[in-house]
């Protein structure tokens, strides 16, 4: 993700350059090299910086156009509370998808890869691998990332939304599927990945058994995704909206039949399903620049900025569903966010990056 643009191979011979500017941007006056904690390794514990908040980072966002050729059924939106949310298998994912949510997305992309180092992934991926697929791919962002750094590797995207890019690399293509439904496809992946899953799936271990169902031998499978709620540095500030808010959606998300604390069961899942050589590493992001060093507070910006784009729409659903009103949500809302602007808070959320092998041969 370092050149500006990519160029991929066409079958006439001719080549097609795809943009490789992100969807946003950092700015910070130092080099990028610094961003790194070191090869292999993942960053400690933020510490708290007792210094003026003087350094600060800078967040600006685009868009990419987003369209797709689809049956037009799939292409109408369910509107609730002025959001658009996916018709296809209506109210299994309860995050919007219109276009502040598909700029959110994007964000957090950017957000994920900065976490590592500037990478789409940890897992020790082969040059070209022959076929990968995106489970919940959302705006796609990352399987067409993952497409033009890897021009000999065909990239299948899933979601149950159809907000996808129209103009795509010759080596990507995007198809609307449940993950939890049986999984049809006719070919072997070698290698799988999924990220942000967390509000995704009833059963993210049967999501695993079939992914590891569909690798080539040898193949890999990386899940990137946060554990809930969010740990805190001294002594939690339990009476703090953010606080609240957190144990709140806790207990909004378990009504809902789901759990936003899965992500501490991964391992398990992976090994229960067959997968080996398990890697699995943790990343830390403050809610703000009170966390000492560049790293942290490069994290800390764009950590912030996607939460509050996001923050209201996540509540509206899990929140609505213990009883509050859209007008008592948005203003508690509100509360939450002059939270995670808050410096003297010290929050932080543990996202983990876990890989692992489907074996050559049967165990």
């Amino acid at each position: 993700m370092t050149d500006a643009s990519s160029v991929v191979g066409r079958d006439d011979g001719h080549a097609t350059q795809y943009p490789l500017a992100p969807s946003t941007t950092v700015s910070v006056d130092q080099n990028a090299s610094l961003l790194s904690w070191g090869s292999g390794s993942a960053p400690s514990l933020p510490s708290v910086d007792g210094e003026s908040q003087t350094e600060t980072t800078s967040i600006s966002g685009s868009m990419r156009s987003s369209t797709m050729s689809l049956d037009s059924s799939l292409c109408h939106f369910v509107e609730e509370n002025g959001r658009t949310y996916h018709r296809y298998k209506e109210g299994r994912y309860f995050l919007p998808n219109d276009a502040a949510e598909q700029e959110r997305l994007d964000l957090q992309h950017q957000l994920f890869t900065i976490a590592i180092g500037g990478k789409l992934y940890i897992a020790p991926v082969p040059e070209n691998p022959k076929r990968v697929l995106d489970i919940a791919t959302g705006t796609g962002i990352w399987a067409i990332d993952f497409a033009v750094q890897h021009p000999r590797s065909q990239v299948i995207g899933t979601d149950l939304s159809p907000i996808q890019p129209q103009f795509l690399p010759e080596n990507c293509k995007f198809e609307i599927d449940d993950a939890e439904d049986e999984w049809t496809f006719s070919e072997p992946f070698d290698f799988i990945h999924g990220r942000a899953l967390m509000s995704c799936f009833n059963d993210p271990a049967a999501v695993v058994r079939q992914a590891f169902a569909h690798l080539a031998p040898g193949g890999l499978m990386e899940f990137q995704d946060a554990l809930f709620p969010m740990s805190y540095i001294g002594e939690a500030p339990t009476a703090s909206a953010l606080y609240r808010w957190n144990q709140l959606m806790m207990e909004g998300v378990g009504r809902l039949g789901r759990s936003w604390s899965n992500v501490q069961h991964y391992r398990r899942y992976f090994e229960e399903a067959g997968f080996v050589d398990i890697v699995e590493k943790r990343f830390y992001w403050p809610t703000s620049p009170w966390a000492k060093g560049l790293y942290y507070k490069t994290v800390a910006a764009y950590f912030q900025e996607d939460m509050l784009a996001g923050l209201e729409a996540m509540s509206l659903k899990v929140l609505g569903g213990l009883g509050m009103s859209p007008r008592q949500i948005r203003e508690f809302v509100e509360d939450v966010k002059r939270d995670f602007l808050d410096t003297n808070l010290h929050a932080y959320l543990t996202v983990t990056y876990i890989y692992g092998y489907k074996p050559q041969y049967p165990l």
